[in-house]
């Protein structure tokens, strides 16, 4: 199974569209078996944006789309609009072995994210369902601090409950944006995974766009980074040859 993620899109002032052009051809290349987006499809939560980014993420020949709100997008009542334009199911279960299960961080006119209490127990009720599956919980904020992006805060306000949650039902693998920062962080049976930009000019720390590319067989997980217009290669290498003069 493919799963392909895509994240801060900015479709709006940031936006640069020809390198989006790009990452639909190569997507399309591989045909995902899903595609999941973690937040901020638009840059301002404006109608037209929310209608040029549906319109371009039409284009993506995969089986599914998943589409998760970012801060980005609840800004000047965008809330309402992503409902409208980007309906989604907050459990996926994607046949086989794979189950995607989304949360919802960004809160309307607040840059940092939060899970909260009621959503943290739903989140526990649902992810103990599926004890035989390969389970992915995405979410727009990170959980956890990443190198390089100006700030030691963590960006989800009640992380450490969401991440005691996480845990305690055994998720494999979490999916976050909102940084621009792509990054892999590796526990005892879990990743973190942040991705990058995939077409914004707010880039960090590779100077490039990217997405992530998820491959699961047999229940093994294995992550890519994709440069968008370049090479491929593992996530984790962008840890292992980490430089603080950011070249990687």
């Amino acid at each position: 199974m493919i799963i392909v993620q895509l994240s801060d899109i900015h479709v709006g002032s940031q936006f640069k569209e020809e390198t989006f052009e790009q990452v639909v051809e190569e997507v399309n290349e591989l045909r995902p078996d899903a595609v999941i987006v973690t937040g901020d499809l638009t840059n301002e939560g404006l109608s037209k944006e929310y209608e040029r980014c549906r319109a371009l993420l039409a284009r993506l020949d995969t089986k599914k789309i998943i589409s998760l709100p970012g801060n980005h997008d609840y800004r000047n009542t965008g809330y309402l609009l992503f409902k409208k334009h980007f309906p989604f199911e907050t459990v996926n279960d994607l046949g086989g072995d794979v189950v995607i299960v989304t949360i919802g961080t960004a809160r309307p006119d607040r840059d940092e994210g939060e899970v909260g209490y009621r959503q943290n127990l739903w989140l526990e009720r649902t992810m103990k369902k599926y004890e035989n599956k390969v389970k992915i919980l995405a979410m727009h904020h990170h959980l956890i601090g990443i190198p390089d992006t100006g700030s030691a805060r963590v960006e989800v306000i009640d992380a450490g409950d969401v991440l005691r949650t996480i845990l305690a039902t055994k998720v494999n693998l979490v999916l976050c944006g909102h940084k621009h920062r792509p990054w892999i962080w590796n526990f005892k049976g879990l990743s973190i995974v942040n991705a990058g930009t995939a077409s914004s000019e707010r880039v960090r720390g590779l100077f490039e766009n990217t997405y992530n590319i998820i491959t699961i067989k047999n229940k093994k997980i294995h992550v890519d980074l994709k440069i968008v217009g370049g090479k491929k290669i593992p996530l984790e290498s962008i840890v292992e040859n980490y430089s603080r003069s950011g070249e990687e």
